[in-house]
């Protein structure tokens, strides 16, 4: 009597182990993806408080070479005031400039703020910039020519961040 041969099923797909690994590298790709849009929405929601912190240590470099072009105090003035400047040192509040028209000087008016929801500068929403600090600190480099650095420090969440800007200022207008 001959043996009957089965008749060979030729059954084609995936294993368990096929399905399971594709799974673990399809979920890998997914919480990588998760990851990259949430570091983006993080960064976007900071974007507007980097721009204020530029924008503030632009300010106070500004308000360093007006000091000088329009002499409204001396060359030996524009240091901070550990070193018989007007410049005060360590960081300081955001406040509005005084009557001398500098930022971080002793004359320095009330607390800044920004337009609130509505837009309008001076209305009853304006936002307080109580969590910025900014800091002037001036070093000599030579007779006639100083170091500007500039820190604006700024608390995002739990996190304390800082933009810098480094310039150089001479006695010569």
């Amino acid at each position: 009597m001959p043996i009957m041969k089965k008749p060979h099923s030729n059954q084609a797909g995936f294993s368990f182990v096929d399905t399971f690994f594709g799974i673990v590298i399809l979920a890998g790709g997914l919480l990588a993806l998760a990851s990259a849009f949430s570091q983006g929405m993080v960064l976007m929601s900071t974007s507007h408080i980097q721009q204020v912190a530029k924008e503030k240590a632009t300010e106070a470099v500004e308000s360093v070479t007006s000091a000088r072009d329009t002499r409204v105090i001396t060359w030996a003035q524009i240091r901070n005031t550990g070193n018989g400047g007007v410049f005060l040192n360590g960081p300081q509040m955001l406040r509005t400039p005084g009557p001398d028209g500098l930022v971080n000087t002793a004359d320095d008016g009330a607390v800044e703020t920004e337009p609130g929801p509505d837009g309008i500068p001076g209305t009853g929403d304006d936002v307080i910039l109580a969590n910025f600090t900014r800091e002037i600190r001036i070093t000599d480099i030579a007779q006639n020519l100083r170091e500007v650095l500039v820190i604006v420090r700024y608390q995002n969440g739990p996190m304390v961040r800082q933009y810098q800007l480094v310039t150089y200022i001479s006695s010569f207008a």
